[in-house]
């Protein structure tokens, strides 16, 4: 059945009491592992400062925060945020485990001045060696190493059922749409190293990057990998608005009323998103007015990149934006 004869009994469920749908990302963004060389207090002060550096970038949407006001003071109060710790022992070394308190660090970046572009989804890690096998987290230390400094977690393929690269760099909806369920994001980094080089592809929301890289070795070509990710997802997703912003989305392959509902849902639950107004139906899709802190295409991109079953679509005459839902 259509979405157009549909619509009354979907705006009634669009009101509808809803579990909540913001994705659960694989990890805290709360939670930091940061190496250290003894449990010294300097070096576990030190710990806490390093973490809740990257706790900060990543609750404020992978934005640079280091030139706010009040900054480097909070770093140096870092253990007042600190809700637990606790060291291990891992094959690198010494480590620290740090939780900070959820409420408190949220409190503290608005203290900032930071009006937060919402928690960025992990990137799910595809990475082949030169014989075309998947690298495991081991393998992948260094790349993750250098994402998460800079607040971007990343997760990794399950060996028993991994995605096929080939799909994913495709853009294959099918493919897009079980790395969403499985693995709740819209972020894939593809890699194959080669020697020393190596070719990346970034798919965000169904949309691809590609560069290359050399290096000296199998570890700088992932940590700068690291880097290359953060700064490709920043100029993407990272984008605040100056204020107020307003636009129409269109949405196509809605396919029920629920459907329906739970796209109004996601778009409710976005911290960024002030007022959603529908327009009109036609066929599978929808037509939105929405009222948002960031503009309406930049809405779209962290939409489609945040593991919420949603693609960036085809441009449609009337909308600012285009989104297309997967099934």
């Amino acid at each position: 059945m259509r979405l157009s004869r549909l619509l009354m009994l979907t705006l009634l469920l669009a009101f509808a009491a809803l579990p909540s749908l913001h994705a659960q990302l694989a990890g805290s963004p709360y939670s930091v592992v940061v190496p250290v060389a003894d449990t010294s207090d300097a070096q576990r002060d030190q710990a806490f400062s390093t973490a809740l550096a990257q706790v900060l970038t990543r609750v404020a949407g992978g934005q640079d925060l280091r030139s706010n006001a009040g900054y480097a003071d909070a770093l140096g109060k870092a253990t007042s945020l600190v809700q637990k710790f606790q060291y291990q022992r891992a094959a690198t070394g010494l480590i620290l485990n740090v939780d900070f308190e959820p409420g408190s660090v949220r409190r503290l970046v608005s203290k900032l001045g930071v009006q937060s572009a919402g928690i960025k989804p992990p990137v799910l890690l595809l990475v082949q060696d030169g014989n075309g096998h998947l690298l495991d987290q081991t393998a992948l230390a260094s790349l993750a190493a250098s994402a998460n400094a800079r607040g971007i977690n990343v997760v990794y393929p399950d060996a028993a059922s991994a995605p096929d690269p080939a799909k994913i760099a495709a853009a294959d909806p099918a493919a897009l749409a079980g790395v969403n369920r499985q693995y709740r994001t819209g972020l894939v980094l593809l890699g194959k190293l080669a020697g020393n080089s190596a070719g990346w592809t970034l798919i965000s929301g169904g949309q691809a990057q590609h560069w290359t890289a050399q290096g000296a070795s199998a570890d700088s070509l992932l940590g700068d990998a690291g880097n290359g990710l953060v700064d490709r997802l920043g100029k993407q997703l990272n984008v605040i608005g100056a204020g107020p912003s307003e636009g129409k989305l269109w949405v196509s392959g809605l396919d029920s009323a629920m459907d329906y509902a739970r796209l109004i849902s996601t778009l409710q639950d976005d911290p960024t998103v002030k007022q959603v107004l529908t327009l009109g139906a036609q066929n599978d899709a929808v037509l939105l007015d929405i009222k948002a802190a960031v503009p309406i295409s930049a809405l779209a991109a962290n939409l489609a990149a945040g593991g919420h079953l949603l693609l960036q679509g085809e441009p449609h005459p009337g909308a600012d934006a285009n989104l297309r839902w997967l099934r």
